[in-house]
């Protein structure tokens, strides 16, 4: 098998039909892509909770499958129309990601001990409060 065979890089699930459940999956993206382009947020708060509710995925799944998502395009295409604006400080942006590289690890660590209704929650809680935040304080 070829490295640049289309067997090698392409998993199972994209060798079948394509099928309601993966228009749903290119849906959430499109959306979570949407919502990442206009406001800047990473995606996962739109995308996570429709894994959740739409897909049946466990919090666990849908957290760990959308950092998948983020993991190399992080809207890169985003982020090259905000560089083009000149809306990007590229230096700050450098020293965020050296901060969040390790925060990331530490994160997925310590939410790999806690029970799935307890992450559904402080997942929950985390977005109703800088929701509030956003819409109410200065």
């Amino acid at each position: 098998m070829s490295f640049l065979s289309s067997d090698f890089l392409l998993p199972a699930s994209f060798k079948k039909e394509v099928t309601m459940p993966h228009l749903l999956y290119i849906l959430v993206g499109l959306i979570g892509g949407i919502f990442s382009g206009a406001f800047g947020i990473g995606g996962g708060a739109i995308m996570v909770p429709a894994l959740v509710y739409l897909a049946a995925l466990t919090q666990h799944q849908a957290q760990g499958t959308i950092l998948a998502v983020l993991m190399v395009p992080v809207g890169a295409l985003a982020v090259l129309r905000y560089y083009q604006s000149g809306n990007v400080k590229i230096d700050i942006a450098l020293w965020i990601a050296l901060g969040f590289i390790f925060g990331a690890l530490i994160g997925a660590n310590f939410v790999h001990g806690l029970p799935e209704a307890v992450l559904k929650r402080a997942f929950g809680v985390f977005l109703i409060l800088m929701g509030i935040k956003m819409a109410l304080l200065k």
